[in-house]
């Protein structure tokens, strides 16, 4: 019994120690191998693709004839005492049987099928816009998290240095407690400070975990992956902001971004359902193939005919009413999402320069000043030049403008990708 308890034992064991190193397969990646996973891996993207693939069997279906029909009917299959006696249809059958077959093929009159045809093809083109489109929302949203996910990263590698360097110093401080050379009070200060550094990184933690599950659903990555990106595109180009052409990127906009082309396209759709209601107004007409054996003047008898309806009350008014009202509507949404776009685009560039020109007014050096100046601050306080109180102050501002320098970082990048998302273009 031991021997099996201690077996069972070992098995846990070696399970656990599996799950946490499968919990820690730790994959570093840049944004630019994270956006690529995405592209390839994300399901809801791979599942939005199919909408182009069900558009275009759309338009293999409207360019099929429509098939033709075949009637038999009139078949007698007993006789009686007024039979009349026909040839057989083969060998001995068939002397008393009456049959009658009709094949009948439908054709479209006044162009309707090629303009179907042409209502397929820019649905076509539709459903391709709306897959730009979806990309584009999507992309928005795993970048902003990619961002975000870089900014934790820094934010937390600022927090652990500092707790870091607090624990070294309370360290210190405990020899000198113990000593009877420093009073509890000024320990228990700095206890607090470490304690508040553990509490900003526990939040950013929680935080980075937040955005790991987002990121890994995204990614279509095993759960139990961690996600680590390098600090790579974190901070924009500042260079190619300056060369950013307004006029061009509103212009390019209007004609390119996705939902704009939607607009434009279901015109088009407009345009073509108004031509293809018109020809509605021409009735189609039917051809048929007719065959009798035994109820005629000729014992087997064949014969063609057509069909028409006579457009004496429908000539489906209604519906080119509609269509033309629906061009006219068309036109009033593009000359209203124009105006839209422009005014996006505007605006987004705007607020990447208002954040632009905060970011560059930080000196090139200041936060390598910055750093050299808290070690400054850190060693004068160790040897008792710096009171605590001016030593803490100092530590506060320094995350205070820390922060402020994560921050004009990261409103940067999301400015930016606010800027590429409006105008529809990878603006570098």
């Amino acid at each position: 019994m031991k021997r099996i308890l201690l077996s069972l034992l070992v098995i846990v064991s070696h399970k656990s120690v599996a799950q946490i190193a499968t919990i820690n397969d730790t994959i570093v990646l840049s944004r630019t191998q994270a956006e690529a996973l995405f592209l390839e891996k994300n399901i809801s993207l791979i599942s939005e693709k199919l909408n182009i693939d069900i558009a275009d069997a759309q338009l293999i279906q409207a360019k099929l004839w429509p098939n033709p029909t075949l009637s038999v009917g009139e078949i007698n299959l007993w006789h009686n005492a007024t039979a009349e006696q026909l040839p057989a249809l083969w060998g001995n059958f068939g002397k008393t049987s009456q049959v009658n077959a009709e094949l009948e093929q439908l054709i479209q009159t006044a162009g309707k099928r090629k303009k179907l045809i042409a209502m397929e093809k820019v649905g076509v083109d539709i459903a391709k816009e709306y897959f730009k489109a979806f990309l584009r929302n999507l992309k928005v949203e795993f970048r902003g998290k990619l961002t975000e996910l870089q900014y934790t990263q820094e934010q937390q590698a600022v927090y652990k240095k500092q707790l870091s360097s607090m624990q070294i110093l309370l360290k210190a401080y405990s020899n000198q407690v113990a000593q009877g050379n420093i009073g509890r009070g000024e320990y228990i200060r700095l206890k607090a400070s470490e304690l508040q550094f553990l509490k900003e990184i526990s939040d950013l933690r929680k935080e980075n975990n937040s955005l790991q599950k987002e990121l890994k659903i995204l990614m279509n990555l095993p759960g139990t992956s961690y996600i680590k990106l390098t600090q790579d595109g974190f901070v924009p180009n500042n260079k190619n902001l300056d060369n950013i052409n307004l006029v061009n990127l509103i212009a390019s906009a209007v004609e390119n971004r996705p939902d704009m082309k939607v607009i434009k396209l279901g015109n088009d759709y407009n345009d073509n359902k108004y031509k293809y209601e018109k020809a509605m107004r021409t009735p189609d007409l039917t051809l048929g193939l007719t065959y009798d054996r035994g109820s005629s003047t000729m014992v087997d008898f064949v014969g063609v005919g057509f069909a028409l309806d006579l457009p004496f009350f429908n000539r489906n008014q209604g519906n080119i009413k509609a269509a033309k009202i629906a061009i006219a509507q068309g036109k009033l949404l593009t000359e209203e999402k124009t105006i839209s776009v422009q005014s996006e685009v505007l605006q987004a560039y705007e607020d990447l320069m208002v954040t632009k020109k905060l970011y560059d007014s930080v000196e090139a050096n200041y936060e390598s000043d910055l750093d050299k100046l808290l070690e400054s601050y850190r060693k004068n306080f160790m040897q008792r030049n710096t009171s605590m109180l001016e030593f803490l102050d100092f530590v506060d501002a320094y995350l205070d403008n820390k922060s402020i320098l994560l921050n004009s970082k990261k409103d940067l990048n999301k400015n930016l990708e606010e800027l590429r998302y409006i105008s529809g273009q990878e603006i570098n």
